[in-house]
């Protein structure tokens, strides 16, 4: 251990009924294929899959019916057999409505022809990620970045360490816990199919001390499998960052705006390493994974659902909501999203389905009382209440010079403010401008220069006229 200050800042969160306590002993129960499934084309950072279905077309479990929209993309695939009922936009817990494939399910379940890979060992990097990017794996801990990206680095960049996230820091979710008890043996062989395809031979697995039985679980499976081990964390949110994290098992400090990547390492959720094993080992793809319903629930539990199934499937396997409930939530409560209906899909990122109660509502706030809290509790060392301060004004120069493009939206600032002040929203609400910015300013640039050519080309092929002499 490094000490119980592994990274600055953080916080420990309180919890309210169903919390952790309840719901880590509550096994992985699969939920039946709704009737009808929204599966959206946009579950990832990156360009949304291109459809490859239609309206009238019958698709098979695991079908792709959307590719990669280009380097930085996943494809989807079918989570159950049936006809396709539409290709249309769909609401999104983001509140954005985006293009989705409708499903209606036959209940036959027929699926398409897996091919598994029959000796993992003896592929090559090259050949491994090809499998990965195929079965459409993304990163399962809440960012949703496409993992054939993150195994794929660029030129000039080497890869050392892989980090495995089961910290599962954020109140209330206990899916990876729960996966981990139930599937150590999958994960593990997960992180080592990744060490692969990474061509490393190192990998740390990261787990707040809260869950030993997970740490017992994981660190005999890990055992059988040289240069992997387990160590574990103090509890402290966000300990699951991918800069906390890199920090407090490697010492290794991710430079202001960078990755991981910039100091060697690759950070991957334990959910994640479990689909890569069931890609590689069973030639399937991702279609299903662990999502958390708890808080004022009925019948809190995890379960394993189908991607696409509704906010609505998930309440109802739960016997419904309590009459107390004031606020649902997608994700966890310290970085999940209000909903304000529950016929939104639930994605391949969807950790948690959370119930809440009056004590979640935002309170009313009041001015800034210059305490501090917020600068003492931020894990990336940012000055939240004054990126806040410009933000408010639309001053977003000087909130990027305070850095606001390094918050990691973590909700820290927000859950420490005493005036409760929405200084996460603010640091949201300015990255969002400042990337907008960027990015107009980028496509600007990039029509200036085409432009140019364009007419350096055509001055290149001009004939020149010469002048008649007078005789």
């Amino acid at each position: 251990m490094f000490g119980a200050r592994l990274f600055p800042g953080g916080v420990h969160p309180r919890e309210g009924e169903n919390g952790k306590a309840v719901n880590g002993g509550n096994a992985i129960r699969e939920l039946p294929a709704p009737p009808r499934v929204i599966i959206p084309l946009q579950q990832h950072i990156g360009a949304p899959a291109k459809p490859l279905v239609k309206k009238g077309d019958r698709v098979l479990t695991g079908q792709k019916i959307g590719d990669a929209g280009g380097f930085v993309s996943a494809p989807v695939h079918a989570s159950v057999s049936g006809t396709v009922v539409d290709v249309q936009p769909a609401l999104l817990a983001n509140g954005t409505a985006q293009m989705a494939v409708i499903i209606d399910n036959d209940y036959k379940d027929e699926w398409v022809q897996l091919t598994p890979a029959e000796h993992p060992e003896t592929l090559s990097a090259a050949e491994l990620q090809y499998i990965i990017r195929e079965a459409g794996i993304v990163g399962m801990g809440g960012a949703g970045f496409p993992t054939a990206v993150k195994l794929t680095p660029g030129t000039g960049k080497t890869i050392e360490k892989l980090i495995i996230n089961g910290a599962e820091c954020e109140p209330y979710l206990t899916a990876d816990h729960r996966l981990m008890l139930e599937q150590a043996a999958g994960i593990v062989d997960g992180i080592r199919l990744t060490m692969l395809a990474l061509e490393i031979k190192e990998a740390i697995v990261g787990i707040e001390d809260n869950k030993a039985d997970a740490i017992a679980v994981m660190t005999e499976a890990a055992s059988h499998v040289e240069g992997l081990t387990v160590r574990a964390l103090p509890v402290k949110y966000p300990q699951g960052g991918e800069k906390q994290l890199v920090y407090a098992l490697t010492r290794r400090k991710v430079p202001a705006g960078g990755l991981p990547l910039d100091v060697g390492c690759v950070v991957m959720n334990v959910g994640t390493c479990y689909a890569v094993h069931q890609a590689v080992r069973e030639g399937r793809p991702l279609i299903s994974r662990v999502t958390t319903v708890g808080g004022l629930v009925n019948n809190p539990g995890n379960f394993l659902v189908r991607v696409g199934c509704t906010v609505e499937n998930l309440l109802e396997a739960c016997g419904g909501i309590k009459p107390e409930t004031k606020q649902l939530l997608y994700g966890g409560p310290m970085m999940g999203m209000a909903i304000a209906r529950t016929d939104i899909p639930v994605t391949k990122a969807c950790s948690g389905i959370l119930a809440l109660g009056q004590a979640a509502m935002e309170p009313k706030e009041s001015a800034c009382i210059r305490c501090g809290r917020c600068i003492n509790a931020c894990p990336m060392n940012l000055m939240p209440a004054k990126i806040d301060a410009f933000a408010r004004v639309n001053d977003f120069e000087s909130a990027e010079k305070f850095g606001a493009m390094n918050c990691m939206e973590c909700g820290v600032c927000t859950y420490t403010c005493p005036a409760k002040r929405s200084l996460t929203q603010s640091c949201r609400t300015a990255k969002k401008v400042i990337t907008t910015r960027r990015q107009r300013e980028a496509a600007r640039k990039q029509a200036e220069e085409a432009a140019q050519k364009a007419q350096a080309a055509a001055d290149s092929k001009a004939i020149p006229v010469e002048e008649k002499k007078e005789g």
